[in-house]
């Protein structure tokens, strides 16, 4: 579908391979005005294709020092742009337009300090002059010298360069990350670049993207017929309420039940589009297939791609029944791809996306199947994929579930899969879902789900030995999506959880709590 861009101010984000550029893209739209990001090498035309009015360079891995190293396209400053350049985009902005950087003896990594030199429209409002602020560091180069005509406005101990700033040319240069959350004050000095400096309009709303994104649909499908493959999670549900918005009784949805998601929610689905939203949908209840084939697999990964071919040849099998029911073939199929996909697809790095996602929503279907694809989601991030359900009218219950990936309990239980663990697995996880509801810390979570361990221990339980599974249970928080730490739950919490498992879960008889967290930049919630 065609971006949004041509309706809205645009801000066009430089991507140098950055960690967490994408959290750049979320902080803008965040100020309500509408972004996307572009690998360097594909900034140019998007330069000319998008006509922004701002630019943001990002973070990246390479040092300015090598020959070899990743440019801004020189036109973007000599367009005029107000230009922010973060990290290596401060970097590169200083190498291109006559300044120094260098290889450092002292580098900065994680939480730092700067101290504010001096006022700044960047920091107006936040941080004040000979004000102390802590921020984010991730470099080992530093500039050593500033362009003509820009000043210094903030300093670390590792960075005398820490924030520059040329106002007359509205180029401003940040050393630290102010797009992460562990620069507390960091969205905001994105937001007074945005809109103070920029002088973007805030007008990037779910409200404003519905309504356009409804005739783009009716635009582009006309009078064809669409398919939409439902996986029961939050994404491919919000794409098909809107495509349904769009076009009516032409989607038609096909729900695979393969016999791996959680306890009820294949009743869920059927009931939200049938009952609800009255919205066509074909159920295909498909575990005995799918369990009959992972039956023996301990190879996660091999998981993972058998349940995607069996999930393109389930659904090709009732694609063609549709096709042919007399009204005619599927010429489109809507799916719920989101903006972190289509950057991570593009990524001049390659990016994590190509070992990640091997799972069925995210394969593609096969080219024999001719069908045109329908994604009125990709440009937009998950929160905002849930802001848009909101808009929409679906359940908060729904909207506001937790991640579930497309391989489902097939990877939350290490080992070979049977229907026997797996019925384990669900109940267990069911109980501990039901805990953090009954203490009201379900939205407090990013994500929590139980794990069936493929280890089993001797216990006692009464006057008898056990030899039954461990399970473990999981629960993380993040704003954003790419950090995360383990929830802090009190003992008390565990104890009831883990008591009700065991006494309620014939087959478990050890609980233990997973404390790992995740760093920047990670995004595998599994």
């Amino acid at each position: 579908m065609k971006a949004p861009s041509a309706q809205h101010d645009t801000l066009l984000i430089v991507d140098f391979g950055s960690q967490v550029t994408q959290l750049i893209a979320r902080r803008v739209r965040e100020a309500g005005v509408y972004s996307e990001v572009v690998p360097f090498q594909k900034a140019e035309e998007a330069l000319q294709r998008l006509r922004p009015k701002a630019v943001i360079l990002s973070g990246g891995p390479a040092s300015t020092t090598e020959a070899e190293a990743p440019r801004a396209p020189q036109a973007i400053f000599e367009a005029g742009l107000p230009v922010l350049g973060i990290c290596y985009g401060e970097q590169t902005m200083c190498r291109q337009l006559g300044g120094e950087v260098e290889l450092s003896d002292h580098r900065e990594f994680g939480r730092a300090f700067i101290d504010i030199q001096d006022e700044t429209p960047l920091f107006a409002g936040v941080w004040e002059k000979g004000s102390r602020h802590q921020v984010w560091m991730s470099h080992g180069d530093k500039v050593s010298a500033i362009p003509e005509g820009f000043r210094v406005i903030a300093t670390s101990s590792g960075a005398p360069f820490a924030a520059i700033a040329d106002e007359k040319r509205r180029l401003y240069g940040v050393q630290f990350h102010p797009e992460v959350v562990h620069t507390p004050d960091g969205a905001r000095i994105i937001a007074n670049f945005a809109h103070n400096i920029a002088g973007l309009k805030g007008d990037w709303t779910m409200a404003a993207f519905r309504a356009e994104a409804v005739a783009r649909i009716r635009e582009e499908v006309g009078e064809g017929r669409v398919i939409c493959a439902l996986s029961g999670g939050v994404d491919s549900a919000v794409a098909a309420v809107l495509v349904h918005e769009a076009v009516g009784e032409q989607l038609t949805c096909i729900f695979v039940d393969h016999g791996l998601m959680r306890m009820h929610e294949a009743e869920e689905v059927v009931s939200l589009f049938r009952g609800h939203y009255n919205i066509p949908l074909v159920h295909v209840e498909a575990e005995e297939t799918f369990l009959s084939a992972l039956e023996g697999e301990a190879d996660p990964e091999a998981k993972r791609k058998t349940i995607g071919r069996l999930f393109i040849e389930v659904f090709e099998a009732e694609a063609k029944k549709i096709a042919a029911d007399g009204l005619g073939s599927p010429e489109f199929l809507a799916q719920g791809t989101l903006y972190p996909d289509v950057i991570e697809s593009v990524s001049f790095t390659g990016g994590p996306s190509v070992t990640i996602k091997s799972h069925h929503n995210v394969g593609g279907l096969p080219e024999r199947m001719n069908l045109k694809l329908v994604e009125p989601l990709r440009m937009l991030f998950k929160d905002e994929v849930r802001a848009l359900g909101r808009e929409l009218g679906l359940p908060q219950s729904f909207v506001g579930r937790h991640p579930f990936p497309g391989p489902g309990l097939a990877i939350r239980c290490p080992g070979g899969v049977t229907r026997a663990k797996l019925d384990i697995l669900r109940k267990a996880d069911a109980i501990y879902l039901d805990e953090i509801r009954k203490a009201g810390l379900y939205d407090a979570i990013w994500q929590a789900f139980a794990v069936l361990l493929p280890v089993q221990t001797v216990g006692v339980m009464g006057d008898a030995r056990t030899y039954d599974y461990v399970c473990a249970l999981r629960a993380v928080t993040s704003v954003d999506g790419m950090t995360a730490d383990f929830y802090h739950f009190d003992m008390d919490f565990l104890g009831a959880a883990a008591t009700r498992i065991i006494n309620e879960v014939k087959g478990i008889n050890r609980v233990v709590y997973d404390v790992t967290s995740k760093p920047p930049g990670t995004i595998e919630w599994e």
